[in-house]
């Protein structure tokens, strides 16, 4: 009975668990061929650094596809935003944070905008968000005038330079060992409070020592992750922007009415309806929440580049789609994670990482990425037939 509810839990969540041992697996190869460069404080800390945007992207972008639609202009909207600080902060000289509140509501404008004709004109998503890719890079190109913006002030560069604060001195971070030990207790208490309430209601449940295993696992791997980190600078602000989202977004789809209705919306939207969901509502707010988080991912953009340029956020949509799928979601809608979203955008943030450190070219690399993206989308496909 035992190993029945395992094969029965693997098969029903075949691609989450193939996406987090896929990701193991390639940082282990990394961690083979770069003699374990890949794990040091400074490239965990780099890492984090390069790729925190994305992971807010990929966080927005889930919820898009999991209602059946696509985004193509996040990229170009990451552009129109750090145009837009760039104009606020440095040629107008408005305070860092006004400017901050300003490009997020940006943000969420161009989200209503986009979200107003997918989902009460009924104009297909992959159209309005094309055309958007399109108005936001002329208008980001009109205000830049074709130039770049720098510099920016250095409370703005913190949002993505910024690292928490030190305590005490010393050589390790004490501050993120904290924060190592507070996420492994929340942890505990999720699991707890996860098997208590599937106990409650008869549902199955994995056995006692597997779920102890599980635990072990990965507060081993936060405290290992952390530590590491602490030997550096410690944690770093875009880190803790996408903790705070993770646990904002998870528990909004797994614990919320709003959340189980986009999953309804994206997983058959006439019955849906006949249930009583607005589905248009609720592909509205989506794109408008899309709009804010891409804004935000923007603000992230900037503050690394330390500038505002016509070029920024060019391909970022591919990655962030590209998280997206790899994480498990479905091209069909209704199916998808935020940790998913996240486990996608890890193994395409180390796979680029990796391959930088054992100097494969760029051209190699977008190669090896279409290759993963093509294979994971496959592998959905396949999944489903074999159902």
């Amino acid at each position: 009975m035992r190993m029945q509810t395992l094969y029965n839990l693997f098969k029903n969540n075949i691609r989450q668990y193939g996406m987090v041992i896929a990701l193991v697996l390639i940082t282990s190869l990394f961690w083979i061929m770069t003699d374990g460069i890949n794990f040091t404080p400074l490239n965990l800390t780099n890492l984090i650094l390069q790729n925190g945007f994305i992971l807010v992207l990929a966080i927005g972008m889930v919820l898009v596809i999991i209602t059946g639609n696509i985004d193509l202009s996040v990229g170009s909207v990451v552009a129109i935003i750090g145009a837009i600080a760039g104009v606020l902060i440095i040629n107008l000289g408005i305070p860092v944070w006004i400017a901050v509140i300003l490009s997020l509501l940006a943000g969420a404008l161009i989200g209503v905008w986009q979200g107003f004709w997918v989902a009460y004109i009924g104009v297909p998503s992959f159209i309005v968000t094309l055309g958007g890719m399109l108005i936001f890079r002329g208008l980001t190109l009109w205000l830049l005038d074709g130039k770049s913006l720098a510099p920016f002030p250095e409370s703005f560069q913190k949002i993505s330079g910024g690292f928490l604060p030190s305590i005490g001195g010393g050589e390790i971070h004490i501050l993120t060992i904290g924060l190592a030990i507070f996420l492994s207790l929340a942890l505990v208490f999720i699991e707890y409070k996860n098997r208590k309430t599937q106990i409650q209601h008869n549902l199955e449940t994995l056995p006692l020592w597997i779920s102890m295993l599980k635990l072990i696992v990965l507060v081993a791997v936060i405290n290992f992750f952390m530590y590491k980190l602490a030997l550096n600078k410690g944690v770093p602000a875009v880190l803790i922007i996408v903790i705070g989202l993770i646990i904002i977004y998870t528990f909004i789809m797994n614990n919320t009415v709003m959340g189980r209705h986009i999953y309804a919306t994206g997983g058959n939207k006439k019955a849906a309806d006949l249930s009583g969901i607005k589905t248009k509502r609720i592909v509205f707010w989506v794109f408008v929440n899309n709009g804010v988080l891409a804004a935000l991912a923007g603000l992230m953009f900037a503050a690394r580049l330390n500038s505002a340029t016509p070029a920024a956020g060019n391909m970022l949509e591919l990655d962030a789609i590209a998280a997206v799928f790899i994480g498990g979601a479905s091209m069909a809608g209704g199916v998808g994670t935020i940790i998913g979203a996240i486990v996608g955008g890890l193994v395409m943030g180390v796979m680029n990482n990796g391959m930088s450190l054992i100097g494969i070219g760029i051209d190699w690399q977008q190669t090896i990425k279409g290759l993963v993206l093509l294979g994971a989308v496959a592998f959905d496909v396949y999944t489903k037939n074999k159902r």
